[in-house]
């Protein structure tokens, strides 16, 4: 089968190192770990600071009432913002996460599915993290009064997380693990049916994603300068090089018509060489399939 390769444009620069963008209400949102806060970015590219936060944050969604959820990376909790803008803490990913807080999507019915990476990541994430020793860590619920639940356990780095237009299946990407495995969502929250979604070929560490309308994910790879639509059982449908050569580690579908892939990369996902420069970018490229479901 042919596989449609393209080159991403350049649109956004000066970031540390983005993740986890959102499209919300004309504009596409996002963390920068390193600078300490949530930006926006309107299609024309006028940047604006979302929320000044005194961590790191990381996933992003809303509750049904427009309440802005962030996983917040170094507290291993979930921050809520409220109508005033005050930050106040919404529910604890302990003792479930073994380590830092990482992606989160957020059910139509405000349910938080909050990742994290399960081990201490202190240098920068290549092959020889990923064949390391690393112990699996567990996807964390944490319903819209604050409680928290065990969602699924025994997940290799869970990472970027779709949930399908029906809020019946919950795909995410296992980062360590090579795989985006899916679960049957029942109108609870409950996971179950755990099944393998898509293997990825040697090299391909599943970080960001986002769905689209025929199902298929757009995903980033963390091992590499290039972002993967991928169909259920494993086949690669096109791909996306990034036009600077940096590294990818998030994507989401947005503009009108939610077919302008938005691409999150960095130089490197070191700590240390992250803070240094704004090195980090925000890709484009337009599809033909829109985004759909969440986040």
């Amino acid at each position: 089968m042919s596989i449609q390769s393209s080159v991403a444009q350049p649109f956004l620069s000066g970031l540390f190192f983005g993740e986890c963008p959102r499209w919300h209400e004309g504009r596409l949102w996002y963390s920068d770990f390193y600078d300490h806060g949530v930006f926006s970015v309107s299609p024309e590219g006028d940047r604006r600071t979302e929320v000044e936060f005194e961590g790191e944050p990381a996933g992003l969604g809303w509750l049904p009432d427009g309440r802005l959820l962030i996983n917040s990376r170094l507290d291993r909790a979930v921050i809520r913002r409220e109508a005033d803008g005050t930050l106040v803490r919404h529910g604890e990913l302990t003792p479930w996460a073994k380590g830092h807080a990482n992606d989160m999507v957020v059910a139509s019915n405000g349910q938080a599915y909050a990742g994290n990476f399960g081990f201490e990541l202190t240098q920068e994430f290549d092959g020889k993290v990923r064949r390391a020793n690393i112990g699996p860590t567990s996807l964390v619920r944490v319903d819209p009064d604050g409680t928290s639940h065990e969602a699924a356990d025994d997940l290799a780095f869970p990472n970027g997380t779709v949930i399908t237009a029906d809020g019946a299946t919950l795909v995410i990407a296992e980062s360590m693990g090579g795989c985006l495995t899916a679960f049957d969502r029942s109108p609870d929250g409950t996971l179950s049916g755990r099944r393998r979604w898509a293997a990825l070929p040697e090299g391909f560490a599943p970080d960001g994603m986002c769905l689209c309308a025929d199902n298929t994910i757009w995903v980033a790879n963390a091992l590499g300068a290039e972002f993967a639509r991928v169909a259920e059982g494993g086949d690669i449908l096109e791909r996306i090089s990034t036009a600077t050569g940096l590294g990818s580690f998030a994507c989401m579908l947005g503009d009108e018509d939610r077919t302008t892939l938005y691409m999150v990369t960095a130089a490197t996902s070191d700590q240390v060489k992250a803070q240094e420069k704004r090195t980090g970018c925000i890709e484009t490229a337009r599809t033909t399939v829109p985004g759909a479901g969440l986040p």
